[in-house]
C-alpha cells in the first residue's frame, strides 16, 4: 500500500568517484520529485565528486551525518569497484537498510548490495556484463529490467534506472503520483536502435562492447570469487 502524502519521507544517493552519473541523474528525476520528501545526496565528504566521463556532483551530506533513509539509492560504474571492501561504505549501506522500507541498486550497485551482504536469497538484476557475478554474493540472476524482492529493488544497466525510479515512486505514493511524474518528465522512450541488450543487438556490436568491459567485467569476476571464498572459509 503506498504511503499517506501526510508522512514525510527521506529518500538519498549514494554517489562516488567515477560512477556512472545516469545511473543517480536518471532515478533523481523521479526520486526527488518525491510528495512531501527530502532527498540526500551522500558521500563520505562534502566536495565534488567526479563521475566516470568527468561530470562533477556535489554531496550535500556526509555518511556520518545521514539521517535514516526511507529509499537508499546505490548507484554503479567503475567506481564501484574500488568501494567493494570499503568498510565505510559497506557499513553505511548495512545500516542504511536495516531501517529503510527500500534499498533500491542501479546498475553494478546491486554488487556494492553484495559486498554489503544484503543480495544472499535475493533475486537481482545488474548490468549485463555483472549478470554472472551476482550468483558470487549469494544472489538469483534475473534478466529483468526490474526486480523487486522484498525490501531489496534492483534495475539492470544504466537507464533502467529510471524504470526502477518509476515503480519506487509507485509504492512511495502510488501510481498516479508515479505516472504525473513519468508525464512531467515525457519519458516515453523510442530508441533509434534495438541494440539496447544482448539480446537483440546485432552479434558484431555485442562482441565490440563485450570487449570493450574485458577489464572491469574480469575485476568484478575476481573480486566477487574472492568475496565468495571468504564467506565460505568463515
Amino acid at each position: 500500500m503506498p504511503i499517506p502524502l501526510d508522512i514525510p519521507l527521506k529518500i538519498g544517493a549514494l554517489i562516488f568517484p567515477n560512477m556512472d552519473q545516469c545511473d543517480f541523474t536518471g532515478p533523481f528525476e523521479a526520486l526527488a520529485r518525491v510528495p512531501n520528501s527530502t532527498f540526500f545526496t551522500i558521500w563520505k565528504e562534502i566536495e565534488p565528486v567526479r563521475d566516470l566521463a568527468g561530470m562533477k556532483l556535489l554531496p550535500d551530506t556526509t555518511i556520518d551525518e545521514a539521517p535514516q533513509l526511507d529509499v537508499l539509492l546505490v548507484p554503479g560504474g567503475h567506481g564501484q569497484e574500488a568501494l567493494m571492501h570499503d568498510e565505510a561504505v559497506l557499513s553505511f549501506i548495512r545500516r542504511q537498510a536495516a531501517g529503510a522500507r527500500y534499498v533500491y541498486s542501479v546498475c553494478t550497485g546491486a554488487l556494492l548490495c553484495g559486498a554489503a551482504g544484503l543480495l544472499q536469497g535475493k533475486r537481482a538484476t545488474t548490468h549485463w556484463t555483472a549478470m554472472n557475478v551476482l550468483p558470487l554474493y549469494g544472489a538469483i540472476p534475473s534478466e529483468e529490467r526490474v526486480v523487486i524482492d522484498s525490501q531489496f529493488i534492483s534495475a539492470g544497466g544504466v537507464t533502467s534506472g529510471i524504470d526502477g525510479s518509476l515503480i519506487v515512486v509507485s509504492l512511495l505514493r502510488g501510481e498516479t503520483v508515479a505516472q504525473e511524474l513519468q508525464l512531467y518528465m515525457a519519458y516515453d522512450p523510442k530508441p533509434p536502435f534495438q541494440a539496447g541488450s544482448p539480446a537483440t543487438a546485432p552479434a558484431a556490436i555485442l562482441e565490440t562492447v563485450t570487449e570493450r568491459a574485458r577489464g572491469i567485467t574480469e575485476q568484478r569476476l575476481a573480486t566477487g570469487r574472492a568475496y565468495r571464498a571468504r564467506m565460505e572459509n568463515a
